[in-house]
């Protein structure tokens, strides 16, 4: 059941992935350590799976959170990716590619949110290719680090990387008519207030 509740556990864990990013950046360049990025990166992609278990878990899901939640996400990419990107650690392409569709998905949401039209809510497919990108990142990070089975990371960022690629992509299209239809709610409700 969905509540209107703001201070609920998942949302605190969202809040505090929001204010972990600046930090995750801090430790890749300003302390230059590779590794704990990585973990950190990890960790906070981890938590999106937490916030969710525990809003359906404790019936603590609410209407902040379906924003706040994807939007950690959204951002934790935004920013990590090309974080990445002047690292070195990540394939060029692979990161152009995740982050173009981030930037158009999140473009066309905030676009959508001034205009006034309803929320679409993010979609299963949607969150399976953010959560695999959500592996696939730090574990590029991790396989040029120190950790010890860098190798092992190595691989499972392509493992979890390009299928998590082409789900995101998927959802990207699957969201056009969604995006259409609430782009029509608008015209007639206009159309209806003449």
């Amino acid at each position: 059941m969905m509540n209107d509740r703001i201070f609920t556990v998942p949302n605190l864990i969202s809040v505090l992935r929001l204010l972990c990013i600046p930090l995750f950046v801090w430790v890749l360049f300003g302390a230059e350590n590779r590794s704990a990025a990585a973990i950190l990166l990890a960790v906070l992609g981890a938590t999106d799976w937490v916030d969710g278990w525990v809003a359906r878990r404790f019936n603590q899901t609410s209407e902040l959170g379906k924003i706040l939640d994807p939007t950690a996400d959204r951002l934790l990419l935004i920013v990590s990716i090309p974080s990445l990107i002047i690292d070195g650690s990540i394939p060029l392409w692979f990161a152009l590619l995740a982050l173009i569709r981030e930037l158009l998905v999140g473009g066309a949401t905030v676009s959508l949110a001034l205009i006034g039209a309803r929320r679409i809510d993010v979609l299963w497919w949607g969150k399976t290719g953010t959560f695999a990108m959500l592996f696939a990142v730090p574990s590029f990070l991790a396989g040029e680090s120190t950790i010890s089975i860098s190798d092992f990371f190595a691989v499972l960022a392509y493992i979890s990387g390009i299928p998590g690629l082409f789900i995101s992509w998927l959802a990207a299209f699957m969201y056009i008519p969604l995006a259409s239809e609430a782009l029509r709610e608008i015209r007639d409700k206009k159309q209806l207030g003449h």
